[in-house]
């Protein structure tokens, strides 16, 4: 009689998706040695060559494609017998992963932990994910929930190939305002001339970071270069250096969410960049108990953070 572990069958379903051992290594955190060893293992229980290697690469057999599709349904069937189970519960109860980039980590937490107050059983774990990690947990089931960011405005039609395995609830959209020390001209101006404040020193995100991109784009739709900036990494420590009267800045209004009583906040004028906050979790778990409670703790939360309008 065959033995599949359940969790190997999600390595092979990731190798599928990704196509190489490395790239389902940094897929799910794990170093390349430790996902062959287990597929290896896999092959074992299923007494059959899954993966056909090379000197240089791997690629799926036939029985390996064949296991990597049957591993998706058993997985999600897995999932939604737990999710079947707990929706019977009186309470929602056991643990919730919860991942979340930084500002958003700040800006719904405190819901999150309200949530736990109301619900004796439920346990909670936040994580802030690095960058690019994005739907990585949630997908490979290290995480329940994921909070993501998205600047284009098309991250549900980019990730069309997990739409049925995953759900995205839009809470907010995010758009960049205008930050400066309470002391700064600006913060008694009703409307804001972007032009005026080339010469300011600005502090930014390094390059290639998603806010900083967004920064650029701002100043191209005003007819104009970025300005010369400082780079900082981290939005909490630029709003930190705009507080202490260092220069001013354009963030996210999410960053602000944490505190933003030090600084005084304009709105932008003209075509002004936005982001799209989504929590995303696995359709086959969004019955529980447990992730409808943190999925409404999610939304209450975008409906309640100061000049958010949630989706």
């Amino acid at each position: 009689m065959l033995m599949l572990d359940v969790h190997r069958l999600r390595l092979l379903s990731e190798f599928a998706e990704h196509g190489s051992i490395a790239a389902t290594a940094a897929a799910l955190g794990y170093t390349p040695s430790a996902v062959s060893q287990q597929l290896a293992a896999l092959e074992r229980e299923a007494g059959a060559a899954l993966l056909d290697r090379t000197a240089r690469s791997a690629e799926l057999t036939g029985a390996g494609r064949r296991l990597a599709e049957h591993g998706r349904r058993i997985l999600a069937m897995v999932e939604a017998a737990e999710a079947d189970l707990s929706a019977q519960a009186q309470e929602p109860e056991g643990r919730v992963v919860v991942t979340a980039f930084p500002t958003a980590a700040a800006a719904f937490a405190p819901a999150l932990a309200r949530s736990l107050r109301a619900h004796r059983g439920l346990t909670l774990l936040l994580r802030q994910t690095q960058r690019g990690e994005g739907l990585r947990p949630v997908r490979s089931g290290e995480a329940d929930v994921a909070l993501v960011d998205d600047w284009s405005g098309r991250l549900p039609q980019q990730q069309e190939g997990q739409r049925g395995m995953l759900r995205y609830y839009r809470l907010i959209r995010d758009p960049l305002v205008l930050v400066a020390p309470r002391a700064h001209p600006v913060a008694s101006q009703q409307r804001v001339q972007l032009r005026s404040l080339r010469e300011e020193a600005w502090m930014v995100t390094p390059a290639g970071e998603p806010s900083r991109q967004a920064v650029d784009r701002l100043f191209a739709n005003a007819g104009g270069a970025p300005p010369v900036s400082w780079e900082f990494e981290g939005l909490g420590t630029i709003l930190s250096l705009v507080a202490r009267g260092v220069g001013i800045a354009a963030v996210p209004r999410l960053a602000l969410a944490a505190g933003a009583g030090r600084v005084a906040v304009r709105e932008l004028p003209g075509i002004v960049p936005s982001r799209d906050v989504y929590a995303v979790a696995r359709a086959s778990s969004v019955r529980r108990p447990a992730i409808s409670v943190v999925l409404a703790a999610l939304h209450a939360a975008a409906k309640h953070l100061p000049g958010q309008k949630a989706s």
